[in-house]
């Protein structure tokens, strides 16, 4: 479809949304008057965690599993986004622990799906997604320092309705806003810690008049576990908000990365026994510069109406120059040349902009409350790949070519979708809330690639279409407790990344399907007085064309690794967090303090059961992710500690124990313990910590590209200690 008609068409849906509305304004003045008691409510939380109410902002919540982590209640080492101490109550999150291997944010997966890069999640920031396309290349490079974050909020499973492609779920890091009561507030915090560590985080904001705005820049450096490792990072935001009147405030908001990366490469199964801090690779980089802009608006049309637009605009890039081979291979100087071997330079450049339009509509049917979320995306990608050109045989970054790229790819992707999920309250009790969601995407690609010495050209279309139904119920059993359920279809198309990865040594099948699927919960959730909380539910996941790896034999009977389709699989099993505020519950917390314990836990059975893997255990789907964790606060001081332990996975669908080849095998289990602490005084904060107390020497990932290939070493112990100040 043509760019212009595209637009033509957001604006005349948005057109047709607000005549709707004015028309509805004047029939049904009777609804508002019986609304006018309606409350406004947002997300329920003790202490860390919490999770929505029915209806948050122009989302409905109502019958599905959701958390809510306040950022700022926890003790962490927010400075290198420590996901398994921030995120780790989350119950069955899987958290690739890759970030200082070559990335700058560790993956997260959940219910046995792939973690790698959140691949099958859909990652937001204030709401908007920022990954380059979630249609055609989903790995998230970009995340928010930990420090800027209010709150991160996960739907799992069923928000494939109002959010889209994935099967996982939503993660939604949404970032701290101006202070309403200052025109200039200002905060720091700066950081060092083990390995070379050092972070330095700036905010600023306030409002004037009409006009507030928030802005933060994090520095961050750091010499990385392993030698041969370096990072320097820069992450800055910008935003301003204008109340142009009491229902209409429109926001501009801008994000950026920039990065260098030094990468130690992956590592044989013998290596990593031998000495996991070892390093094979001494020329690897990676630069991944990153750009999002946003605007939005947002206006109450009448108090049971309102209307979200948000439009966004990303514009990436990710280098490559690295040695691409093996870990077996060694990275030598030929004695010959007295020289290294060139390396391979990779390029990519992605361009993608998305309009989202959301609307809330509050009504009666009958005697009944219902609420009516609906709305409409329009989202258009590109990404342009240069792949495997000759490099020079330096060691520093460097992209300079010696010849010329051997692959060149060029994919756009255009998506339209349209959503509705309404609310219908039964009774003051119970809720049902069915939904639908409608995709058009439409691919194309161009490839230039050289086969045996022959330039070949290619060009391919493809057009379908996704039909998505979904049912929630919630019943409210108690005061402060609820059950609640739902059953939701979902997909994820086959992406970029999968069809052609970058530097990877693996094959790829060019035949693979779109996996697709559907998730049910089964739960309930509530508190008891202030003191204890809970969330306890069952899951059922089906999933059908799941992508991962294989090992196969070619004509000449050597080993290699397949990127394929392999067939379905079922995942089942139960989620569960609890959290006891015990000197609450003995009524001793004003003199003694605050003294919690936690339990995160998740039981997943995840197996294919069709093909040639019946019976196999899902790659990177542990059966048991257990974190337990002890916080106490009194006054000026706390401090955290957490216990993680996570049974044994494996990075192919074969369940391979162990093979010469380092991209498929077992993953070991392995238990982490994490401690933390700050100390407030007047306006100045004091933290400090030990990341994996015990020096527990583990691995998370094997990957068959970089920032491997091979296994992905885990950190062992590492100190950091910062000093903040708050104006």
């Amino acid at each position: 479809m043509n760019p212009a008609c595209n637009q033509l068409l957001v604006i005349f849906l948005l057109t047709f949304f607000i005549t709707l509305q004015s028309k509805a304004q004047v029939e049904d003045t009777t609804i508002v008057t019986n609304l006018k008691d309606l409350k406004v409510v947002g997300y329920k939380t003790i202490n860390g965690i919490g999770h929505f109410n029915e209806v948050h902002g122009p989302v409905i919540y109502a019958g599905k599993k959701t958390e809510v982590i306040e950022v700022d209640s926890l003790d962490a080492n927010k400075a290198i986004n420590n996901t398994r101490q921030i995120l780790g109550r989350i119950p069955g999150l899987y958290i690739v622990e890759s970030e200082t291997g070559g990335f700058v944010a560790n993956g997260i997966g959940v219910r046995g799906l792939n973690p790698v890069q959140s691949l099958e999640m859909n990652v937001r920031q204030n709401g908007y997604n920022v990954a380059a396309d979630v249609y055609g290349y989903n790995e998230t490079y970009y995340l928010p320092p930990m420090e800027a974050v209010s709150r991160v909020e996960i739907i799992k499973g069923a928000s494939a309705i109002q959010f889209g492609s994935q099967l996982g779920g939503m993660v939604n890091y949404v970032l701290k806003e101006s202070s309403i009561n200052k025109t200039f507030n200002y905060s720091t915090m700066q950081t060092a810690g083990s390995d070379g560590l050092f972070n330095s985080y700036h905010a600023a904001g306030g409002t004037i008049k009409k006009w507030s705005y928030f802005t933060f820049l994090n520095y961050r450096t750091m010499g990385g576990w392993r030698p041969n490792s370096e990072q320097k990072q820069l992450t800055g935001y910008g935003k301003i908000n204008y109340q142009a009147s009491e229902k209409i405030t429109y926001g501009l908001e801008y994000s950026l990365l920039r990065n260098r990366i030094k990468m130690p490469g992956g590592l044989t199964d013998d290596q990593f026994e031998t000495d996991n801090k070892t390093s094979v690779r001494s020329r690897n980089w990676l630069q991944s510069p990153w750009n999002v802009l946003t605007a939005s608006m947002d206006y109450q049309i009448r108090p049971t109406t309102s209307l979200q637009i948000k439009s966004t605009y990303l514009a990436g890039e990710r280098s490559l120059v690295w040695f691409n081979k093996l870990p077996g291979e060694a990275d030598k100087i030929d004695p010959a040349t007295g020289n290294y071997s060139d390396r391979e330079i990779d390029r990519e450049i992605m361009k993608s902009s998305a309009t989202e339009i959301r609307l809330l509509h509050n009504f009666i049917v009958g005697k009944m409350e219902s609420t009516l979320a609906t709305g409409i995306r329009f989202a258009r990608a590109s990404f342009h790949r240069n792949e495997e050109a000759p490099g020079t045989n330096k060691s520093n970054f460097d992209l300079s070519t010696t010849g010329e790229f051997e692959e060149n790819f060029h994919f756009t992707t255009t998506n339209i979708a349209a959503f509705a999920e309404n609310t219908l309250k039964l009774n003051n009790r119970l809720s049902i809330t069915p939904g639908i969601r409608f995709e058009s995407l439409g691919s194309e690609a161009e490839a230039e690639i050289e086969v045996n010495g022959v330039e070949k050209e290619t060009e391919t279309e493809k057009e379908r279409g996704f039909l998505l139904m979904a049912l929630g119920l919630q019943y409210k059993a108690g005061k402060n407790s609820n059950l609640y359920g739902n059953i939701s279809q979902a997909y994820r198309p086959v992406d970029y990344a999968q069809l052609v990865p970058l530097g990877s040594v693996s094959k790829v099948d060019p035949n693979m399907k779109d996996p697709k699927g559907w998730n049910a919960d089964l739960g309930v959730r509530g508190n008891v007085g202030n003191y204890f909380n809970y969330d306890i539910s069952l899951f059922y996941l089906s999933y059908s064309n799941r992508i991962g790896l294989v090992n196969m034999k070619d004509e000449t009977g050597a080993d290699y690794t397949l990127r394929t389709n392999t067939d379905k699989s079922i995942h089942k099993g139960v989620e569960s967090y609890v959290e006891l505020n015990i000197t609450r519950a003995l009524a001793i917390n004003k003199t003694a303090g605050e003294l919690r314990v936690y339990n995160s836990f998740a039981y997943t059975r995840a197996r294919y059961n069709k093909g040639l893997y019946k019976g196999n255990q899902v790659e990177y789907a542990p059966e048991v992710i257990n974190r337990i964790g002890i916080n106490y606060a009194k006054k000026a001081f706390s401090t955290s500690f957490q216990f993680s332990n996570q049974s044994k996975a494996f990075g192919d669908a074969a369940n391979t124990e162990r093979s010469s080849n380092p991209i498929i095998g077992r993953i070991p289990g392995y238990s982490i313990m994490d401690w933390s602490a700050t100390v407030s005084i007047k306006k100045f904060k004091f933290k400090g910590g030990v990341n994996n107390l015990a020096d527990k020497r583990y691995f998370t990932q094997r990957t068959d590209e970089y920032p491997g290939p091979g296994i992905i070493p885990s950190v062992g112990r590492s100190f950091y200690a910062g000093i903040g100040y708050n104006l």
